[in-house]
């Protein structure tokens, strides 16, 4: 189960890199455009969402500062790093062949196993 745990993670610190490679975010924008761009099949809960954006930071590859919200309220903006778009160059990257192996599997005919 923790190799699932970990896909999901991996998945959700690349949909967040991917959300700020377009410009400066609060939290909440960033799961707007996942929502949005994946037609609402996606949606982050808070829970999940900023210890993402936590992590991300912690490594050094997004940083973030206060500003005013569209509704002039105080909001933590986040914006990527140098080093987090090459991440997401390098991540996207991975999950392109690991989406590719999984296809290929799945299409794979039916049959017995190789030994």
């Amino acid at each position: 189960m923790a190799a699932a745990v970990d896909v999901l993670r991996g998945t959700l610190d690349l949909l967040v890199l991917k959300a700020l490679s377009w410009g400066r975010a609060h939290g909440y924008a960033v799961a707007e455009w996942i929502e949005h761009t994946t037609d609402d099949a996606l949606h982050i809960e808070e829970g999940s969402l900023y210890p993402a954006l936590h992590r991300l930071e912690e490594r050094g590859l997004i940083e973030s500062d206060w500003g005013l919200s569209e509704h002039n309220r105080r909001a933590k903006y986040y914006r990527l790093t140098p080093e987090g778009r090459k991440a997401l160059r390098a991540e996207s990257a991975s999950w392109r062949r690991f989406v590719k192996a999984v296809h290929a599997a799945l299409e794979a005919p039916v049959g017995p196993v190789v030994a």
